[in-house]
């Protein structure tokens, strides 16, 4: 799952380390949901693992995107509520807005929720 902080009409995304196929390409950050874990649960847990911030909140955003081996990638916005995001697991970070969003070169998988980030961008 991945997780959407917005801020100021701006988007935070982060630049992969690996897969070397990924590496260097931007995304949202997150990752998986441990057994049992709910969708807000994994987000508070792997923000803080991978930015070292708290965040709160899960509401869904954009589609399901279909992954290898059955498996789906979900977005959800959250809200950033204390730290200052590092990149502890990543390249770099930036915050982008919605004109930036459409020509960053995001990983794949994160290119479906584009037009649902821009709305959220624009409000």
């Amino acid at each position: 799952m991945a997780g959407a902080v917005i801020r100021d009409g701006r988007v935070l995304l982060a630049q992969r380390l690996r897969p070397a196929d990924l590496a260097g390409l931007w995304e949202l950050p997150g990752g998986k949901a441990e057994p049992g874990e709910s969708a807000e649960a994994a987000l508070v847990r792997e923000l803080r693992e991978e930015l070292g911030v708290e965040v709160r909140g899960a509401e869904r955003l954009g589609v399901a995107v279909p992954l290898a081996g059955g498996r789906e990638l979900c977005a959800y916005r959250v809200e950033l509520v204390s730290g200052d995001p590092e990149p502890l697991d990543h390249a770099a970070l930036r915050w982008v807005d919605a004109d930036e969003l459409g020509r960053i070169d995001l990983v794949p998988a994160d290119r479906a929720w584009i037009p649902d980030l821009r709305e959220h961008l624009q409000r």
